[in-house]
């Protein structure tokens, strides 16, 4: 009985990545879309980090936690987008273990250090806004790599726990995955042996990074709107909005399609809807993103025409 347990529940070498829910007529088409919105998210984000790094107007806490934000969002795209358009050009849709779980790891890897820069940053414009004469004292360059390099630690701490625990885990002969990439929550509907500690871990790690998180930007605006509220002129709504509304705009596209993903998830017979919900968070938010805070901010917009003009005159 025991050696006919082993060997139903033996280690898969490879698992099969169905991907996105479109027909076979369709896929030249949706592989010419993504491939355009992967390189505009590359592109797009690594100008974000090359202008922020040319101009020295832009040498502030603000700007240094947007050239991390642009970073993570190439990588955190890179984890999962080339990957997908590979299975689509060659049609074979296998993924060996190893690099299954490799990906589920900079997944959830990169997407924490997303919501902890998101944090981190509304904490620096509720400094900014609420104790402006203090920000240069509060926003110091230790404090900024001390926030950076702990959302690195916690990060990395999380999706190595998730790793750790599905390592241990034996899989049945089903080694179908209902999605484009190697999702954590896919991935646990695989297993023979029990997941009820991975499902607590998801819970408690969820908690930690994903709400706590969200309660930060949260209380950092409510300060914000409060402070607003004491001295309501249109010239100081118009700064906060100036200030504020970029990321606003990413706080609100990340948050609410993980939110709706993960606390509102589909039935069994809806995962497409899960599908769509995962390429709005890993396809279009951060291709969105530099286009948000270029075309929202003064600074941006700025140190564009700046680089513009310089390679103009060389140029002649």
């Amino acid at each position: 009985m025991s050696c006919m347990r082993r060997e139903n529940q033996s280690r898969v070498s490879q698992f099969l990545l169905l991907g996105l829910p479109i027909l076979p007529e369709q896929q030249g088409v949706f592989f010419a879309l993504f491939l355009g919105m992967y390189l505009t998210t590359v592109l797009g984000n690594l100008l974000i980090v090359l202008l922020i790094r040319l101009d020295s107007r832009l040498h502030t806490p603000m700007y240094f936690f947007l050239s991390h934000l642009a970073l993570t969002d190439v990588s955190f795209s890179s984890v999962t987008v080339p990957k997908m358009l590979i299975n689509m050009h060659t049609q074979d849709q296998s993924i060996p273990y190893a690099g299954c779980v490799t990906q589920m790891f900079f997944f959830i890897f990169f997407g924490c250090i997303d919501n902890l820069l998101l944090t981190a940053m509304a904490y620096d414009r509720y400094v900014a806004i609420c104790h402006p004469l203090h920000y240069t004292t509060i926003m110091r360059e230790e404090l900024c790599m001390f926030l950076l390099a702990a959302s690195w630690l916690l990060s990395c701490a999380s999706a190595l726990s998730h790793t750790l625990l599905l390592a241990q885990l034996s899989f049945c002969a089903d080694n179908t995955i209902p999605h484009f990439f190697c999702d954590l929550r896919a991935l646990l509907k695989l297993p023979c042996s029990d997941t009820s500690l991975n499902e607590i871990v998801i819970i408690v790690a969820g908690g930690l990074v994903l709400i706590l998180s969200f309660i930060g930007v949260l209380v950092s605006y409510g300060h914000i709107g409060a402070t607003i509220l004491r001295s309501p002129s249109i010239k100081g709504i118009c700064k906060a909005l100036s200030t504020c509304g970029s990321h606003l705009s990413v706080v609100f596209l990340f948050y609410g399609t993980i939110m709706v993903l993960y606390f509102f998830p589909s039935s069994s017979n809806s995962s497409d809807k899960d599908i769509i919900a995962s390429v709005m968070y890993t396809v279009v938010t951060p291709m969105l993103n530099p286009f948000i805070y270029s075309l929202r901010n003064r600074d941006m917009k700025g140190a564009m025409g700046k680089l513009l003009r310089r390679e103009i005159f060389f140029s002649k």
